[in-house]
């Protein structure tokens, strides 16, 4: 966005040297939470000993190979050593063309690779726990696709066996890495817009396919699992706490049985969150934060490009936009996840937030089939206030 005199708009340059540098450690003020990160207990090689993380990538879906794994490759912590389909000569054809050295058959060969030290779970969402768990048993380290479950009682059962092998899990949350919203939580601390009051989104694209596993109910396919998870996780960490209730609005594809276009509004302590979150819509993404002196717009909020800055745009009456530059928020998550194995830094996503999201997920399924607000249990200790 373009600043002009006559609007009053700032252009701000605004520079992040801490976050942008793939070795850098997350500043304190801008921690992901108050919970504590398990000691790196891992069997085998200690891999505190080493400067970088070997990865092994767990399948061969788009996302892995177009967005996370040349993020990685691009990162002075990590070097991607392996990759796994069980179509052997899809692992191969992934591996000749970004340069990973072996491929697998199997996923079983690559969790029994004792060169590979973490693993990154792109399955399918019905496939997240139980490969995750087979992975941590093996004595990896994982970072799992979001939504980490089908549900906040399936993700529980990756912190029993956290907490037995003493592996790092994270959930894929890239956007908890980009630098602009560090800042728009550094702005609502400072309260340049007076007392938080309601987080609002949306976000959409267009899809529809019987083949696409987002079309599937059994494999937890649909808007709300798919990308509504994103605007809850931001709620949550911008108000810095839980919501108290929540009530939504599923609408369903009538032939998948999937929801193609979902209505949440969720109540906390101190506001109100609403968005929706469509699968059959034209694309399109925005969040804004309302407060008592004035609004916070975040211009691409989930998805920005790394070969652009970023914007937030700030009124309070006068009009603001803090530019941020071109940062890869995959490349990010892949430093700040690798910094937490080789012990200098933590989880950006923890496994508690993970299961503290589902549980609103989970509320909010029941509150669309009872047409009711509905209470959410809480899962994990409140998310750190932003400080």
């Amino acid at each position: 966005m373009t600043s002009t005199a006559e609007t009053g708009t700032r252009l701000q340059k605004y520079r992040l040297k801490k976050w942008i540098s793939p070795t850098a450690k997350p500043m304190s003020k801008y921690s992901s939470g108050n919970y504590s990160n398990q000691q790196v207990r891992r069997r085998g090689t200690n891999v505190t000993d080493r400067e970088s993380v070997r990865w092994g990538i767990l399948g061969t879906a788009n996302i892995a190979l177009k967005k996370v794994v040349p993020a990685m490759l691009r990162s002075r912590l990590s070097r991607v050593v392996a990759i796994a389909s069980r179509d052997e000569a899809r692992a191969q054809s992934a591996a000749s063309s970004l340069g990973i050295p072996r491929a697998y058959g199997s996923y079983e060969a690559l969790l029994a690779d004792p060169s590979v030290d973490a693993i990154y779970n792109p399955l399918p969402n019905h496939l997240h726990v139980p490969w995750s768990i087979r992975a941590a048993q093996a004595g990896k380290h994982v970072l799992c696709e979001k939504p980490i479950a089908l549900s906040a009682n399936e993700a529980r059962e990756l912190l029993v066996v956290r907490d037995r092998t003493g592996v790092q899990i994270g959930e894929a949350f890239m956007v908890r890495t980009h630098p602009q919203w560090h800042e728009v939580r550094r702005l609502i601390a400072n309260r340049r817009v007076g007392d938080l009051r309601l987080v609002s989104g949306h976000f959409s694209y267009y899809r529809r396919d019987p083949s696409d596993i987002r079309s599937q109910v059994e494999f937890g396919g649909g808007a709300l699992m798919d990308i509504g998870c994103y605007p809850i996780m931001l709620s949550r960490w911008i108000f810095g706490a839980e919501p108290i209730e929540v009530i939504a609005d599923l609408e369903r594809d009538p032939e998948f049985g999937v929801d193609r276009l979902t209505s949440v509004m969720m109540r906390f302590p101190s506001g109100q969150a609403t968005f929706t979150a469509a699968g059959q819509l034209a694309p399109y993404q925005k969040m804004h934060m309302f407060g008592t002196a004035g609004r916070i717009e975040v211009d691409r909020p989930f998805n920005p490009s790394p070969d652009f800055p970023a914007h937030v745009i700030v009124d309070d009456g006068r009009v603001e936009t803090i530019d941020i530059p071109p940062v890869d928020q995959f490349m990010l998550q892949a430093d700040r996840f690798s910094e937490a194995i080789l012990g200098t830094g933590t989880v950006p996503a923890t496994l508690e937030d993970a299961i503290a999201n589902m549980e609103v997920i989970d509320a909010l399924v029941r509150s669309a089939e009872s047409r009711r607000w509905g209470a959410v249990p809480s899962a994990a200790p409140r998310a750190a206030a932003p400080r």
